[in-house]
């Protein structure tokens, strides 16, 4: 039986002529004058044919519609997993080329319908994946770079080198399973946004001299303190350096793990205790500035009254102690320093601790318990771990210190 004259040519009324671009039994040579058709909802019937030739399929890849392109785009992606059995034939390479012209379409919503089927797929052709995973444009490259099965460590490595898109390394940060290498990789960047997605991915493998070093450079970053504090393995020396830059209540959570030694809880539970003390009140006695000057002074002529000291009295929670090295090491009055530590003067106690001959490892702690500051509030150190105030300033904040008592 020969077939009728309408099914061998466009009909006239639009409508028919969408449902014969979207019927299975359509001729190609139809379906081709089809892909042609002035109406863009004929040509998106054809595109989303299953029945389509590859030679349609060429032809509607390069529309000038983007709705029709992102049609086929999902069409062809979506028939994957089909393609991936058949042998190298001709049709299949032929699909597999029109996707991969696809790929590269400048229409965002073309791109990402591919990487919308292809993100998790794991039969999905590797080069795709690859150049998915490379484009520059986040809706198009986080999905297949954070779910697909086949990006090697190699690959997210390159990725991170790479950067083709501002928020690749975050992508990468955010992947199951990340390998330590990888994570060593997103920590070494200066992607604070990566590396705060990296902490908080809890099944991410992070070495501990890795976290070690992240925990350093956390006083600057606020948003890493409490997924550092929730990290599911954490070393003694770990919980006790974020003991002294974390909020009180990341502090509290922090003392509250169940895989700390005993030791360590106590030792965390005593800084945080020490936290809530709240400060003296007019009508108690203060403690002995005598004898606390005497014993600060005793340890400056044995030669012990170093940084390690310090930090030992401040973490035992001994204020009166802890003023009274400072004042020592610093050659200043016991007055000096309690009066920077009554206006909470972030920058007069930086400056007596730069007198001192100390460092700024011991300012923030120093700080939080003699000023009460918040840790998140502190004077940091700048990044190569100096004092974030010029030499000038620092004489100037102790000499004011001192003529405010005269």
């Amino acid at each position: 039986m020969m077939p009728s004259a309408a099914a061998t040519r466009p009909l006239d009324d639009a409508k028919a002529r969408v449902r014969q671009g979207a019927a299975a039994t359509t001729p190609p040579d139809l379906l081709l004058a089809l892909a042609n058709d002035p109406e863009v909802t004929v040509r998106a019937a054809v595109a989303m044919n299953l029945a389509a030739p590859a030679q349609v399929d060429r032809m509607l890849a390069r529309d000038a519609d983007e709705r029709v392109r992102t049609l086929l785009a999902r069409k062809l992606a979506q028939l994957v997993p089909t393609l991936a059995h058949r042998d190298r034939d001709r049709l299949r390479e032929q699909a597999l080329d029109t996707l991969t012209a696809l790929v590269e379409d400048e229409a965002v919503r073309v791109r990402g319908a591919i990487t919308d089927v292809l993100k998790d797929m794991p039969v999905a052709p590797r080069r795709l994946i690859l150049r998915l995973a490379q484009d520059s444009v986040l809706a198009v490259c986080e999905p297949v770079i954070r779910l697909s099965p086949l990006l090697s460590g190699e690959d997210l490595l390159a990725l991170i080198a790479q950067a083709p898109s501002p928020a690749t390394a975050t992508a990468v940060a955010r992947r199951a399973e990340l390998p330590e290498a990888v994570s060593d990789a997103v920590a070494a960047t200066a992607d604070t946004a990566a590396i705060t997605a990296l902490l908080e991915n809890t099944s991410a493998a992070i070495r501990e001299t890795t976290l070690d070093m992240l925990i350093g450079r956390a006083a600057d970053h606020e948003a890493w303190h409490a997924p550092l504090v929730r990290r599911p393995v954490l070393s003694a020396r770990a919980s006790r350096a974020l003991s002294d830059i974390v909020a009180t209540q990341l502090l509290d959570e922090l003392a509250s793990r169940a895989d700390l030694d005993a030791s360590v809880t106590a030792e965390l539970r005593q800084r945080l205790s020490i936290r809530l003390k709240p400060a003296a009140t007019a009508g108690e006695p203060a403690p002995d500035l005598s004898q606390a000057m005497s014993e600060a002074q005793n340890l400056f002529a044995d030669d012990r009254l170093n940084e390690d000291a310090l930090l030992a009295a401040v973490h035992r929670g001994e204020a009166r102690m802890v003023s009274a090295m400072l004042a020592v090491a610093a050659d200043v009055g016991a007055s000096v320093v309690d009066r920077a530590a009554t206006l909470r003067s972030a920058k007069g106690l930086v400056s007596l601790v730069w007198k001192a001959g100390f460092s700024m490892r011991v300012a923030g702690p120093v700080q939080v318990l003699l000023a009460r500051l918040a840790p998140a509030t502190v004077l940091r150190a700048t990044a190569g771990g100096g004092f974030p105030l010029a030499v000038e300033e620092m004489r100037w904040q102790i000499d004011f210190l001192c003529r405010m008592g005269r």
